[in-house]
């Protein structure tokens, strides 16, 4: 049985100083009131301070607003009050809608709010996450279907040029601990087996093969071999030059760095290849990794490949490998790709982000960034840019 109290929502806004809050509440100690809640945020020294307080009788309003006045008009602030009551319990069914954009459009926030409003659901609160170079809020969300609501928002995020996440609220982003990426055109912005073709004389025609086979296009192990059995004959020099050549995706080191930190473990799974991503991974700290192995012999790549194919399924087979190895339930798991023989990981982790990706994989993703910053992985796992910047001051 619920039982109705009366509420009062008292607000002070103005200019941010030393003891407001500290004030505040001195000032209503003296009444025979429970605090429910409390929001504070400051915005270019700017304070807005609102807490919601509950009677089981009825307050002395009189005096509780004298107080009130008295205190905002010594600070300089202005004051609001209003009374009410609390009779329905709050709904259940949280969500986190993060929002990125660079910029945010005013315009688009109106969209999303919108479109979180016309489903039935209520933005409980607002914080932001990151400023620059990508804008990043996030909104707690109450009733709304996950579902239906990631289609709705994913349309109109489309149509407004932003990035729109929607998980569900509780623990579970809360408990991440290991993350898989894939690697090219998501941890590096190079494709190796493209870089390798520059030098093998045969550009152009791998780079049709790499582009339709990353659509979904042609098998994958098919179209690998195929590629591959064009680079025979080129040294294994090659090799060097390419590794320094590599660049890493915006992003990419503070992310690893950031996740470390929190003490998860990375991991990354690769159709490319071990001569070119060991050191690589082991230059950032990565703890686990798969790609594929090219043979050589006499110091010249012979156009075959070593071993098992890191494929579709095999992406997935290392997740759970990793995942065992750490000690982590998949539901623990992020993974994150480009391409479509990345969808089994994606699937199968306990959160799949579609990074700058084609269509089939944006489709299948739980969730998909086009901003071309990795470390905006960080802000769907609720890490703000201001504690990464923390972090990075405290222990560079």
């Amino acid at each position: 049985m619920n039982v109705t109290r009366t509420t009062l929502l008292i607000t002070l806004t103005g200019r941010d100083q030393p003891g407001v809050t500290s004030r505040l509440f001195t000032a209503l100690t003296g009444h025979d009131l429970s605090v429910l809640d409390i929001e504070q945020v400051v915005i270019l020294g700017r304070l807005v301070l609102g807490v919601l307080c509950a009677s089981a009788g009825p307050p002395d309003l009189t005096a509780i607003h004298r107080q009130v006045t008295a205190l905002a008009a010594d600070l300089g602030l202005d004051a609001e009050i209003t009374a009410g009551s609390l009779a329905a319990p709050r709904r259940r069914g949280r969500l986190h809608v993060s929002l990125l954009g660079s910029p945010l459009s005013p315009g688009a926030v109106a969209a999303i709010a919108g479109r979180i409003a016309a489903s039935g659901a209520n933005i409980d609160r607002i914080t932001r996450l990151a400023q620059n170079p990508v804008t990043c809020i996030e909104m707690d969300v109450s009733g709304a279907d996950p579902a239906s609501l990631r289609t709705e928002l994913s349309h109109e995020a489309a149509q407004q040029q932003v990035d729109v996440a929607v998980q569900r609220g509780g623990l579970q982003r809360r408990a991440m601990r290991l993350i898989v990426m894939d690697v090219d055109s998501t941890l590096i912005r190079d494709e190796v087996i493209d870089l390798l073709a520059a030098r093998a004389g045969c550009a152009e025609e791998v780079a049709k093969v790499t582009e339709a086979t990353m659509r979904g296009e042609l098998d994958f192990e098919a179209s690998l071999r195929e590629r591959v059995a064009l680079l025979a004959g080129l040294s294994e020099d090659v090799l060097d030059d390419v590794r320094r050549q590599l660049r890493l995706t915006p992003g990419a080191r503070t992310l690893i760095r950031t996740l470390k930190r929190l003490g998860y473990r990375c991991g990354i799974v690769s159709g490319g290849f071990t001569q070119i991503i060991d050191p690589l991974a082991a230059e950032l700290g990565i703890d686990y990794v798969a790609a594929n192995v090219l043979d050589i012999a006499d110091g010249k790549l012979t156009g075959r490949l070593r071993g098992p194919v890191v494929d579709r399924p095999g992406k997935a087979s290392a997740l759970r490998r990793f995942a065992a190895r750490a000690g982590v339930p998949l539901t623990q798991t992020v993974a994150v790709g480009d391409g479509a023989n990345d969808l089994d990981m994606i699937a199968q982790a306990g959160l799949g982000i579609a990074f700058n990706a084609k269509p089939v994989v944006r489709d299948a993703a739980d969730t998909a960034l086009t901003l071309p910053y990795l470390d905006t992985v960080l802000y769907l796992l609720g890490i703000s840019s201001d504690e990464v910047e923390a972090a990075d001051v405290a222990e560079p």
